[in-house]
């Protein structure tokens, strides 16, 4: 009931954003409609969920029980999480049914300095592998091993026993060509500042006398400016996202628990019109909405300008859910399902994993499972997690 309350609320607000929807020609036909027309982004890897824990529950975590990791999905978390401070160490040996040599690292800290407040430092760092480049004529021109990063750091407040809010402030860093010169072109570095805003929610609940816990959050992630590669060339949109979830957890007695959570996530990125090739009088806009030049208008304007409406507008929603099971706080077992829309990109996959809570120490690891119906890029995709809680003891 709760996750259907968040999904219909979200649906609300994308029917109020819809009803100003200006299609150029009258409906849009059915073989448009269904046609492919994925969102653009550059730096993809900002989207990617780089701990075991998430993405064994099918790359979720806006309502998840905090960890070190909250600054993933939502690091409002932090400041409900318990130990004094943290740090986590994850790597995923990434695409690896295209080529061998591309990886994600991922290394989180959090510090709780008093009962109401948290500040968390994290590092993500995508590998891309060895490249090698040829100019026009197949030349060998170089070779390079391109990368991708960001740094946070993030500051989370209780606001009341309940609720809190945190700001994550972020910087992008996306060398692909290593700074050189490609068929008389000069290619640079891009580089971003974003920011997340987070809320979290939780309170504990009882169902026929088993103690409980309900947690819903929210965050909109990557709220920043676009990124460019050569002097000149039209800047491309970060992966800017809103994420809604919800959250469920069952205490039957002191040694089980059992928790199930669902996400709901949009990308805040436009999407890209329908255009009529025209060579004398230049392609117009059929279908759909120009592309704004205003960051806050293009997060404004993802909710109502799909060329298709309502329907095309529905399917950019992507959904997570996942289970987590903990015996003693000891050893735990994940399931999880992450879906797209084949026409939005198609990932659609199950995940497993497990995990082992040892004093201070833990292990997790996660298994992706490809459910597309087709041979997928990210099938057979594991994750492997180190992490250090300290107490205040």
């Amino acid at each position: 009931m709760i996750c259907r309350k968040i999904l219909f609320v979200f649906c609300i607000l994308l029917l109020v954003f819809n009803v100003t929807v200006a299609q150029n020609s009258g409906p849009i036909p059915e073989d448009l409609k269904n046609s492919l027309n994925a969102l653009q982004t550059t730096v993809p890897f900002l989207a990617i969920a780089p701990d075991s824990r998430g993405g064994a529950m099918g790359d979720l975590g806006a309502a998840t029980s905090p960890d070190a990791n909250s600054q993933t999905r939502n690091a409002a978390r932090y400041a409900f999480i318990e130990h004094k401070m943290g740090v986590s160490v994850s790597y995923a040996p990434w695409l690896r049914t295209i080529v061998k040599d591309i990886n994600l690292g991922y290394l989180s800290f959090y510090y709780r300095f008093n009962e109401k407040q948290a500040i968390s430092v994290a590092m993500k760092y995508f590998s891309l592998g060895q490249v090698i480049f040829r100019d026009s004529y197949g030349q060998y021109s170089g070779q390079y091993t391109p990368y991708e990063l960001s740094l946070d750091a993030g500051y989370a407040r209780l606001f009341s026993e309940r609720f809190s809010g945190a700001l994550v402030l972020r910087y992008i860093r996306s060398d692909i060509t290593g700074g050189g010169t490609i068929d008389g072109q000069q290619f640079y570095p891009g580089n971003s500042f974003a920011a997340d805003l987070g809320i979290y929610y939780q309170r504990p609940f009882s169902i026929r006398e088993i103690n409980s816990e309900f947690a819903w959050g929210a965050c909109f992630s990557n709220l920043g400016s676009k990124i460019s590669y050569t002097e000149g060339s039209d800047k491309q949109f970060i992966p800017a996202n809103l994420r809604l979830g919800a959250r469920v957890t069952l205490h039957p007695d002191e040694y089980n628990s059992l928790s199930g959570a669902v996400d709901f996530s949009k990308l805040l990125v436009p999407t890209p019109p329908i255009y009529v090739v025209n060579s004398e009088t230049g392609d117009s806009i059929l279908y759909g909405k120009p592309i704004p030049t205003s960051l806050p208008m293009s997060w404004i304007q993802s909710f109502y300008d799909a060329p298709g409406g309502f329907d095309e507008e529905m399917r950019e929603i992507m959904i997570s859910a996942g289970l987590e099971y903990w015996y003693r706080k000891q050893f735990a077992i994940r399931g999880g399902y992450f879906h797209e829309h084949k026409l939005k990109g198609n990932r659609k996959h199950f995940a497993v994993g497990v995990g082992v809570k040892l004093n201070v120490f833990y292990l997790d690891f996660s298994y992706l499972i490809s459910a597309s119906g087709k041979t997928n890029p990210l099938a057979n995709t594991m994750r492997f997690t180190l992490g250090l809680d300290i107490s205040k003891k």
